[in-house]
This record gives structure tokens, C-alpha cells and sequence, in this order.
């Protein structure tokens, strides 16, 4: 899957008209949609459908799945256009395989990381998929902690001296005062934001979308 040059931001956890819209004109590379029945982002299949047929062309269609079965991953990649699949939960190569090989699609694999040796752990995933996403490991007293999207960061210092030879994103916390300084630290090209552009959980703010991408449109590598 190629990408355009520059900074690339993917709006995760679009779940209405309004939040994609605002996505897409703000200059979004891609938009996720969450089928993960705990998030409060979560979106069915028949709602997932009507804003993917929203999307243009040149914007990347992406699923989220945490821990899915087969059964219910065939009925989302049969039922909607996506172009990619990322995988949040703890899933192994070997299942990150086994789905890649049942949807056809590409994907990216995430990777929570709570210290710098937890960067290791995408290691086994090279290869086999197209991205690998860093995101936070949620601390271990957080009541009612998601897979992602818990607004949570970790220190992007770890990520600022690794010359990663394979394709990344950075997830984590992320908002519009905070992204300048995480691309400067860690040199991250590619952005995904959840959170960090909602009013609350779950309800993206197409204002805030803009500010983000507004923001990220201006920073040069």
C-alpha cells in the first residue's frame, strides 16, 4: 500500500457523517471505523457501510478489530470496501497470518508499549504486515481501559533514536498541542488520532478534526 509523501494523519474511531466530512476535507490520509462492541466509538455494520460509501478514493478505508474471529471478520470485510485491517488487540503473528491471508487485505498491527524494550515487540510482526502502530500501553490501575483510544501517551524520546527500518504509525495521546513536539521527537510520518479529537468519548468534534489536521498540514519534515 503506497501513501502519499509527507506527513499522513488517520482519523480513528469516525462514527458519523459529520466527523468524517470534516476527515476528508481537513486532508485526512485515512479513516478507521471501530468494530469493537466495548468502544464507545464503535460502529455496526450497517452504519459502518453508509460512511464507507462516503469515502473518496484516495483516502484509506481501515477496520479495527480487537481479538475477532473469523466468523465475524469475513461478515465486515464481505459487507464493506475497506482497504486495510488493523489489528489492536494481541493477536500473534501467526493469527495476524491467518487474518491477513481469510480478509485479502493489508494490515497494520499494534503495538503497545509501556518501556523501550516493549518496541521489540513489533519485531516478529516485520513482514508480515504492511504498518506497525505504537501506541500506549494503558496503565495498570486505569479503570475501564480500552485496547486503544484512552488518550494516553508514552514517552516519544523511546521512538526519537530508533532509525525503525520498517513502515510506522504513532497513536498514543496525540492532540492538537501535543502533535508538533511528538513528530519532532520521534520522527513519526504517519499519525493516528483518536481521542485526541473528541468533546468526549466516543463523539468526534469536526472542529477539533481540523485544528489536528490543520496542524499537522503545517509541520515540515
Amino acid at each position: 500500500m503506497e501513501f502519499k509523501t509527507g506527513i499522513k494523519t488517520k482519523i480513528c474511531g469516525v462514527n458519523s457523517a459529520e466527523s468524517l466530512e470534516a476527515a476528508i476535507s481537513g486532508g485526512a490520509a485515512a479513516v478507521g471505523f471501530v468494530f469493537f462492541l466495548a468502544s464507545p466509538r464503535y460502529v455496526n455494520i450497517e452504519a459502518a457501510s453508509a460512511l464507507v460509501a462516503k469515502v473518496p478514493k484516495n483516502v484509506l478505508r481501515v477496520g479495527l478489530t480487537v481479538n475477532m474471529e473469523d466468523r465475524d471478520l469475513t461478515e465486515i470485510v464481505d459487507n464493506l470496501a475497506l482497504d486495510m485491517l488493523q489489528l489492536h488487540g494481541d493477536e500473534s503473528p501467526k493469527r495476524t497470518l491467518e487474518i491477513k491471508e481469510l480478509s485479502g487485505l493489508p494490515i497494520i498491527k499494534a503495538v503497545k508499549i509501556a518501556s523501550p524494550g516493549d518496541i521489540g515487540k513489533a519485531v516478529p510482526y516485520i513482514g508480515l504486515v504492511e504498518q506497525i502502530l505504537f501506541d500506549s500501553m494503558p496503565p495498570k490501575d486505569m479503570k475501564r481501559a480500552l485496547p486503544g483510544g484512552n488518550a494516553v501517551s508514552f514517552d516519544w524520546n523511546w521512538l526519537g533514536d530508533q532509525n525503525l527500518a520498517y513502515p510506522w504509525m504513532l497513536s498514543g495521546g496525540l492532540n492538537a498541542k501535543n502533535v508538533a513536539t511528538a513528530i519532532k521527537k520521534t520522527g513519526a510520518s504517519f499519525i493516528d488520532v483518536s481521542s485526541g479529537v473528541e468533546d468526549r468519548p466516543g463523539f468526534k468534534d469536526p472542529v477539533m478534526i481540523k485544528e489536528f489536521l490543520d496542524v499537522v498540514g503545517k509541520i515540515e519534515k
